[in-house]
């Protein structure tokens, strides 16, 4: 059998991903030098408001980020050339996690290469096969890829649901490890989970917490340490992920907590055992970016007023979006082509705003994610919600 025969079965499913508007594919895009609120897609010349991305304080192009990887790469060079654990831990690393965890007030803190790597790292090391995790419905695909591959069972409870999973701890209350695992702010709904009620049903039933803050960390907070340190629940969280790759507008991720729970990744998480390490000036723009993230508060306050405008106008137009205060305002549109669609329009009337469908999201929920940042002004939000009720009432979202 030739290659091409073996490969048949691949061009039936992608047949069949095209048929329910399920298909996807990679288009190119560039940054707009000097306005990081703003992108170009493909190869032509449309300049296209970007309310997709998750650069929610608007840091991806600061130019002190930038100077500080450009002074790191010219000193230290391009890669750092083995793993960690062989010749690649460079002082960068020590300053950084140092940093880390003076910023989250605890013992200690690792960088991996990504927040995908660092979640399916760290619930792959601390659970195995004799093991329950119990996981919120919505979690992001890396808790629930790190679950599979810990071979520990899965015991998934219902969205932000405490009846339902304090009855499945019960259920499990005799497993040897347990883990209770979440997202801070749901990436594709935006609203946040019950950390409060969770560290509760911790401490009843002996388990261990992990919060994922990827899309919270650098948003809440006084030096936007995330929401687990403004609702005063830090010290029950056992496990404290996030990433640098959003808020940050760099690249990478963070796990903090003990002194031991650092020590035992370091000897059992095998992203970070079998991985090079992260260039040097990487590390150095993410340091600067936690500087500016404590700074500069201006950030966080611009944010929570755009927010609030944004989610406030497009209720008032009748589109139906989920409660919260998050940067993540999605619009449920339905049906997979027609949210294909509306994503169109809005191309066509200068806004990026890229349309989510299964298995990102569930089940005839696709919707379109729209993603705010510090660095979108007022007059640039106003002609995004005009030309979003356009493609609404053209769609028939919504009605007149």
């Amino acid at each position: 059998m030739n290659t091409m025969s073996a490969l048949t079965w691949m061009e039936r499913e992608l047949a069949s991903l095209e048929e329910a508007s399920l298909r996807r594919s990679l288009r190119t895009n560039s940054a707009v030098p000097g306005s990081p609120g703003r992108m170009v897609r493909g190869t032509g010349p449309n300049n296209l408001l970007n309310l997709s991305a998750n650069d929610y304080l608007g840091l991806s192009q600061h130019p002190a980020i930038v100077e500080a990887m450009r002074d790191t790469l010219l000193k230290e060079g391009a890669g750092a050339g083995a793993s960690r654990l062989v010749t690649g831990n460079r002082m960068a690393y020590s300053f950084l996690e140092e940093a880390i965890a003076e910023w989250q007030s605890c013992e200690a803190a690792l960088v991996f290469a990504n927040g995908y790597m660092a979640n399916a790292g760290v619930i792959r090391a601390v659970v195995g096969r004799d093991d329950v995790v119990f996981s919120d419905q919505l979690n992001h695909a890396s808790i629930v890829d790190g679950i599979l591959m810990s071979r520990a069972e899965l015991a998934r409870y219902r969205h932000n649901d405490m009846e339902h999973l304090g009855a499945l701890l019960h259920k499990h209350r005799d497993k040897r490890r347990k883990l209770i695992v979440t997202d801070a702010v749901f990436s594709m709904d935006g609203d946040q989970a019950r950390l409060r009620e969770l560290a509760l049903l911790k401490r009843e039933y002996g388990a261990m917490l992990m919060v994922d803050e990827a899309h919270s960390g650098g948003i809440y907070g006084g030096r936007g340490e995330g929401l687990c340190h403004l609702l005063g629940i830090k010290d029950e969280v056992d496990i404290h992920m996030g990433t640098f790759s959003k808020a940050f507008g760099v690249y990478g991720a963070y796990v903090c907590g003990s002194r031991t729970l650092a020590d035992f990744l370091v000897n059992k998480a095998r992203p970070l055992i079998y991985s090079t390490a992260m260039p040097p000036a990487l590390l150095a723009g993410i340091a600067q970016a936690l500087v500016l993230v404590q700074q500069e508060h201006w950030r966080r306050d611009r944010l929570e007023s755009a927010v609030r405008f944004f989610r406030d106008s497009l209720l008032s137009l009748g589109f139906q979006i989920p409660a919260g205060d998050s940067p993540i305002v999605p619009i449920t549109i339905g049906d997979n082509e027609t949210a294909l669609r509306f994503s169109a329009a809005l191309e066509e009337k200068g806004i990026a705003a890229v349309a989510i469908r299964p298995p990102t999201v569930p089940a005839g929920t696709a919707r379109i994610r729209f993603s705010l940042s510090a660095i979108h002004t007022d007059e640039e939000l106003r002609d995004a919600i005009a030309c979003i009720r356009e493609a609404g009432l053209q769609l028939g979202v919504i009605r007149r």
